[in-house]
C-alpha cells in the first residue's frame, strides 16, 4: 500500500549563486524554496546549484549543470533550437528506445547499465520512474523564454520562485478578498507567459463585415484576461470599501498588529493572545486572511489583535500590490509586534525583509516592540546572545504560558502609559451612549444629577475625542 507521502509529486530545485550572494545566504534560500515546494505539496529529492556570474539567457544555467539538470527529470539537456514539435518527435524516439512510454508521455528512465533479469528489470525501471522530478522549481524570477527552454531541455513543468509562490497563495486563500487579491496577481503572472498551441496562427474574423486581421488566439487570450482583471479589480474596491468601513469603527481603539516573516509564530501568538481557534501550522503562508479578535481575558478598553499576512523574500511585487487592503491593519495599528523566529539562523534578514515591506506601506512610523520567538529550541547561551544582542528584544515562546502572559500584560502597560484620565457628561437624552463609553474607556467613577451623569474615565486621547464628538452632537 502506497502512503501518501510516496504519492507526492517529486521536484528538483535549480539555484544560481550570483556575485554578492554568499555561501549562506544561498544555501537559507534554496532551503526556503524547498519548504515552499513542499507547502506546493511536492517532495524535494534534488537540488542543482551553479555559481554564476548572472542567469543563464537561454535556459537559466549553463550546459553542464542543465544536462546533470536532465538526469534527474529525465529530459534530452538540450534546449531544442526548431519549434516544439520537434522535442515530440525526439521523445518519440527515446520511447522507441525503451526510455519513455510515448502513449501517456510519462518519463520511464534508464539511470545507469545495470543488468537485471525478468521481473526484476520491471520492477527495477518503475523505482527508477518514480524518481524521475516532475517540476523544476527554479529561485529566481524568470523570463518566459527562459522557462519555456528549461521545460523543453528537461521534459517537466517549470516554476520559478514568483510562481510558487503565487500558486500557495491561490491554494490558502480562504475570504472572498484574499481570493480576488490572489487571482489579480495570478493572472498578471499568466499572462506575459501565454504562448500560441498548435494552431495559434489562426486569427478570429475581424473588422465590419468580417474584413480585417482580426484578433489571433494568443491576443484574444490575453484581452480576456485583461478584462477578467479589470472586473475583479472592481470587485475587490466593492469588499475594500466595506473593510474602511469596518476599520473606521475600529478607530480610536487599541489596536496591536502582528507582523513579520511567514511561520514565524505570527499565528501560534495570536490564538494564545486571545484565546481564538486560529489556524496554526508548521508551513509556509499558512494565514493570507486578516484575522482581528480581542486581547483575552478582556481588558477595558479592549485591546485588538491582528494576525496579519507573512512576509518572504522576494515577495512578487504584484502580490505586495494585491495584499496593501491586508496590510493596512499594521498601518492603522497602535502598535506593531515584529515577529522573529529566534531559532532560525537567518531570521536578522528575515526581519529586514520585514521592515522594506512595511516600509514600502508607509508602516514604518507606527510604534513598534519587537518579540523573538521560539526561544524554547535555544540552550541558554544563546539566549544570553540574543539579549546582548536585542537588549530591546522580548525573548519568548508560544508555547509557553507565562511568556504569553508577560508579554499580555506588557501590551496592557503600553497602553496605559498612554492614557489619560477626563470627565465626560452624559445628558439623560443620550443615555444610550453609555455602552459605547464603556466600550472605549475605562470608568472610575459616576455621579448623576439634574443634567446627567458625570463619568470620571481615563481613555486614550484619540478614545476621548471622539466620545467628546459624540457626546456634542
Amino acid at each position: 500500500m502506497t502512503t501518501a507521502h510516496q504519492e507526492r509529486p517529486l521536484a528538483v530545485l535549480v539555484g544560481v549563486q550570483l556575485p554578492g550572494v554568499d555561501d549562506v545566504e544561498h544555501a537559507a534560500d534554496l532551503a526556503e524554496l524547498g519548504r515552499l515546494v513542499h507547502t506546493l505539496g511536492f517532495e524535494v529529492i534534488a537540488t542543482v546549484s551553479q555559481r554564476r556570474s548572472a542567469l543563464a539567457a537561454a535556459a537559466v544555467l549553463g550546459e553542464g549543470k542543465l544536462k546533470e539538470l536532465a538526469e534527474i527529470t529525465g529530459g534530452s539537456g538540450v534546449v531544442p533550437s526548431g519549434a516544439p514539435e520537434r522535442k515530440n518527435k525526439a521523445r518519440a524516439r527515446r520511447a522507441a528506445e525503451g526510455g519513455e512510454d510515448e502513449d501517456d508521455g510519462e518519463l520511464l528512465g534508464d539511470e545507469g547499465d545495470e543488468e537485471d533479469d525478468g521481473g526484476a528489470a520491471s520492477d527495477g525501471a518503475e523505482q527508477r520512474a518514480a524518481r524521475r522530478a516532475t517540476v523544476v522549481a527554479v529561485d529566481h524570477d524568470i523570463s518566459p523564454s527562459q522557462a519555456r527552454n528549461l521545460e523543453r531541455a528537461t521534459g517537466a513543468q517549470v516554476l520559478d520562485r514568483a510562481g510558487v509562490i503565487i500558486e500557495i497563495f491561490h491554494r490558502h486563500a480562504r475570504s472572498r478578498e484574499a481570493k480576488l487579491e490572489v487571482e489579480i496577481a495570478r493572472l498578471n503572472y499568466v499572462a506575459p507567459r501565454l504562448r500560441e498551441t498548435g494552431g495559434g496562427g489562426d486569427r478570429q474574423r475581424g473588422g465590419i463585415g468580417g474584413k480585417g486581421a482580426g484578433e489571433s488566439a494568443l491576443e484574444l487570450d490575453r484581452r480576456k484576461i485583461r478584462d477578467r482583471i479589470a472586473e475583479l479589480k472592481q470587485e475587490l474596491a466593492s469588499i475594500q470599501r466595506e473593510q474602511s468601513t469596518r476599520r473606521a469603527l475600529r478607530q480610536g481603539q487599541r489596536r496591536v498588529a502582528l507582523v513579520g516573516y511567514t511561520n514565524a509564530g505570527k499565528s501560534s501568538l495570536m490564538r494564545a493572545l486571545t484565546g481564538s481557534e486560529v489556524l496554526v501550522a508548521d508551513k509556509l503562508f499558512a494565514t493570507l486572511d486578516t484575522t482581528v479578535r480581542a486581547l483575552h481575558p478582556e481588558v477595558r478598553p479592549r485591546v485588538l489583535v491582528s494576525d496579519t499576512v507573512g512576509f518572504i523574500k522576494k515577495l512578487p511585487h504584484d502580490l505586495v500590490a494585491s495584499f496593501r487592503s491586508t496590510l493596512d491593519e499594521a498601518l492603522e495599528a497602535s502598535l506593531l509586534l515584529y515577529v522573529a523566529d529566534a531559532s532560525d539562523p537567518t531570521f536578522r534578514d528575515q526581519l529586514g525583509v520585514t521592515r522594506s515591506v512595511l516600509s514600502e506601506i508607509g508602516a514604518s512610523e507606527v510604534p513598534s516592540r519587537l518579540l523573538l520567538n521560539k526561544v524554547d529550541r535555544l540552550s541558554e547561551d544563546e539566549r544570553d546572545a540574543l539579549r546582548l544582542e536585542f537588549p530591546e528584544a522580548t525573548l519568548l515562546s508560544a508555547k509557553t504560558p507565562a511568556d504569553v502572559a508577560a508579554l499580555r500584560e506588557a501590551i496592557i502597560a503600553y497602553f496605559e502609559a498612554s492614557m489619560v484620565e477626563a470627565e465626560l457628561l452624559l445628558p439623560y437624552a443620550k443615555q444610550s451612549l453609555i455602552g459605547e463609553i464603556y466600550e472605549n474607556a475605562r470608568v472610575l467613577s459616576e455621579e448623576y444629577g439634574d443634567d446627567g451623569g458625570r463619568l470620571s474615565v481615563r481613555a486614550h486621547p484619540a478614545a476621548l475625542d471622539r466620545l467628546r464628538s459624540l457626546l456634542a452632537r
